[in-house]
């Protein structure tokens, strides 16, 4: 048996260094070992609805989505999501409130004496005391954002009552391989036979369908089982057998915010033998929704976006949603930056390279880090390269790559500044700006987290 200095009385900053340490890898796929520990604390008897999102971006805000929808319709609701921005907190949210410090460590204490012998990673823990803090709470239903992949995600060791996959693409290649359809699969076991599988994406690799049909899942498609439409006043959703017409737009605001909504809807749609929600609670719902550092504009000028955007997908959303803010001819926009390694930062930079007057690149904090100047020097490098002939840069999303005809900014008149963190990057920004331009704050969690925690804002 191990032993622990900590209990449940314990401080959570304690407990949460405390659990960095006892797994050798940060990142150690595999169920065996959480399953033995969720067994031991009965944790797989849950009665509670139980909804699984994964998917390589869009799991946030549908979500945050479901979860407002269902408070609105009066449900008790657990939504488990990861990582965090500022406070560990956010992860393990019951009833649209973050979980105390107490109720955390006291699920915490309780894993660790039920492990016995297993060594549990970070993300493991982390999963087990959201599963412990919602079946404390007697919930209706719980709502788990995939961390990574699927099959081997600890969140997969949940018998999903109906599954969502948002979109597939390319993230995470030393773990989920380096092309869409291995993705996908990888993806695609959240799925479980029998029962709801939502997919997202309008160009689905074929593995989706492929797993779905061999485990005897029912696949719902975009575009084949579900869909939406709209015009500048309102949107509607359509589904197999039920429509929602005269919707107002979801507060959360990006081009992929109807896709991820439409999951959303479709899972209710599925599940409506299980759940009844009122029209009004999808109207409310869609409109409380909120996920900060998701294309987040902060009031005030000038203004500042928060998004952490951190792979080519993600990117090509982001510079499209920033040709659709208006902008006055000599208004600026600096981007305050910083990435990890392990991400294909060319192809990020290459999504936005033409919207960008000023860059400001900033060391993160870790081995898996850029620094400022590695990143500085693939910004310059990605400048020279996109000076394209025909005045127009490739924006690839869910949807077939498209053409976005944009003014190019010439290299010449590009700065690139580079900085020792985040936040001394963003006051840089702020004192260089005037109030028609705008500063946005792209390329991790990590790069988001400090300048919104320097600004006092969640």
């Amino acid at each position: 048996m191990h032993s622990s200095v900590l209990d449940q009385h314990s401080s959570l900053a304690h407990w949460l260094t405390h659990l960095e340490t006892l797994h050798p890898q940060t990142i150690d796929m595999g169920l065996a070992r959480i399953s033995a520990v969720a067994d031991c604390l009965q944790l797989k008897e849950n009665s509670a609805l139980k909804i699984v999102v994964g998917g390589t971006n869009g799991k946030g805000s549908t979500c945050a989505m479901l979860e407002a929808i269902l408070l609105a319709a009066g449900y008790k609701v657990g939504l488990y999501t990861s990582p965090h921005l500022l406070r560990y907190n956010e992860r393990i949210r019951i009833n649209g409130h973050d979980a105390s410090d107490e109720t955390i460590v006291r699920q915490f204490a309780q894993i660790d004496q039920a492990r016995a012998d297993n060594s549990l990673s970070y993300f493991e823990f982390s999963t087990l005391a959201a599963l412990c803090a919602f079946q404390e709470a007697n919930l209706d239903v719980m709502i788990f954002e995939v961390g990574l992949g699927g099959r081997l995600d600890a969140v997969n060791i949940i018998d999903a009552d109906c599954s969502i996959i948002t979109s597939v693409d390319i993230d995470h290649v030393e773990y989920l391989g380096d092309d869409r359809e291995h993705i996908a699969w990888e993806k695609a076991h959240i799925f479980r036979p029998g029962k709801p599988a939502i997919c997202a994406d309008p160009i689905p690799p074929q593995k989706i369908k492929s797993y779905a049909d061999e485990i005897g899942a029912d696949l719902w498609q975009f575009g084949v089982d579900f869909n939406y439409s709209g015009d500048a006043q309102q949107w509607a959703f359509a589904g197999r057998d039920h429509r929602r017409a005269a919707l107002a737009y979801p507060g959360l605001r990006g081009v992929n915010q109807l896709l991820n909504a439409s999951a959303a809807l479709a899972a209710l749609e599925a599940l409506r033998m299980k759940l009844i929600v009122p029209a009004s609670s999808v109207r409310e719902g869609l409109l409380r929704a909120s996920v900060p550092g998701r294309m987040q504009i902060l009031p005030g000028q000038p203004t500042v976006i928060l998004d952490v955007a951190h792979n080519p997908h993600a990117a090509g959303a982001l510079a499209q949603n920033l040709q659709q803010m208006p902008m006055t001819p000599n208004s600026k926009t600096y981007a305050v930056v910083g990435m990890f390694k392990d991400k294909d930062v060319s192809a990020v930079l290459a999504r936005l390279i033409n919207q960008v007057d000023v860059w400001l690149c900033a060391d993160l904090e870790g081995p898996r880090a850029l620094s400022g100047n590695e990143l500085s020097e693939l910004v310059n490098k990605t400048l020279l390269l996109e000076q394209k002939p025909d005045n127009s840069t490739d924006v690839a999303l869910s949807a077939p790559t498209v053409r976005v005809h944009q003014p190019l900014v010439e290299a010449a008149k590009v700065q690139v500044l580079v900085f020792d963190d985040l936040v001394q990057a963003f006051v840089k920004a702020q004192a260089l700006a005037t109030d028609d331009d705008r500063i946005l704050v792209f390329g991790s969690f990590f790069a988001v987290g400090p300048v919104l925690s320097h600004l006092g804002r969640l």
